[in-house]
């Protein structure tokens, strides 16, 4: 288990260092083609940061782990409230003047209570994930056509995000260094998570909301305290939101078309109910004042406690 311990540790590394790479690579060629900072910018912060799960996710569904891949999928939306936004909102009470979040949490809201009658029959259908895949497709449209009428502050603020070198060599080498990192990366998890999981009793389908979702956090954990103590809120809320319409949507719909997905009971009765709940969570804070106060980022870090705390209660039961 100390072995396997510390390849999953490696594994989160290289994951972290090739998701930032991604992200200026991406931008970088994206602006050299044509593509507008704005548009760039909205992509990056809604979506970016989701990547590193989502290598790990594509490689543990080609080895057939499944379970694995779903408890990281839905326990980072969890973990992505609890965790990020609680703690940075904690630490660095901020303001969200983003309005286009608002809409799209609740998209996020509709599409996880969707998931959980579409899963009462114990699977996620091809038909199924198309449903959610097309969501995710309207979701992005509606997010780039509200967000072009947001004040100008708040383009501003998107745009400087994607701001980087076009250079077409250093965003290639940028982009094939972070594909190879990836890759290792969610291998590494993929292989030792399982092993890890298993010395700590866990099921992959909790492995996967735990420790990985937990790992693969940490770095966007630390940016977004870097950015909420700048005055940034809208990043770390656009990153949060947007990250977890892309794992519900997106990843959990694109499995589901691959190959039709089987849901465990627990997961439909408790882990997808407590990602809504925290989407539920967030409305009236992110409709109220629009400032996480540090009492909200308290709140929603007990309840991240909480949670843990009842997934290892059902692990022993």
């Amino acid at each position: 288990m100390l072995e396997a311990t510390g390849w999953f540790l490696l594994g989160l590394v290289l994951l972290a260092l090739g998701g930032d790479s991604v992200v200026r690579g991406a931008s970088g060629l994206a602006q050299r083609a044509g593509a507008s900072p704005f548009v760039t910018g909205l992509l990056l912060v809604a979506f970016a940061t989701s990547l590193p799960e989502l290598a790990v996710n594509v490689h543990a569904i080609v080895e057939g782990r499944q379970a694995l891949a779903l408890g990281n999928a839905v326990g980072s939306n969890v973990v992505n409230f609890g965790l990020t936004l609680g703690v940075a909102a904690w630490l660095a009470p901020m303001t969200v003047r983003w309005r286009a979040l608002t809409p799209l949490l609740v998209v996020l809201m509709l599409g996880t209570a969707a998931a959980i009658a579409m899963g009462l029959d114990g699977a996620l259908s091809r038909v199924e994930g198309g449903v959610l895949l097309a969501a995710f497709a309207a979701a992005f449209a509606f997010a780039l056509r509200r967000t072009r009428g947001e004040n100008a502050d708040v383009r501003a603020e998107i745009e400087r995000y994607a701001r980087t070198s076009t250079g077409l060599g250093q965003n290639l080498l940028r982009v094939a260094i972070a594909v190879a990192l990836l890759y290792f990366g969610s291998r590494l998890i993929v292989e030792h998570a399982p092993v890890l999981g298993l010395g700590l009793g866990m099921t992959p389908l909790v492995t996967g909301l735990l420790p990985v979702a937990i790992g693969t956090a940490l770095p966007e954990l630390a940016a977004a305290i870097a950015a909420a103590r700048r005055g940034q809120g809208d990043m770390v809320a656009g990153h949060v939101i947007g990250s977890s319409v892309f794992n519900l949507l997106l990843v959990v719909g694109g499995m589901a078309l691959f190959r039709p997905l089987p849901l465990p009971p627990s997961f439909v009765r408790f882990e997808l109910p407590a990602a809504l709940a925290f989407a539920l969570m967030l409305y009236p804070m992110l409709r109220g004042d629009q400032r996480f106060s540090k009492a909200e980022g308290g709140i929603l870090v007990a309840a991240l406690l909480a949670w843990i705390g009842f997934e290892l209660l059902l692990i022993h039961a």
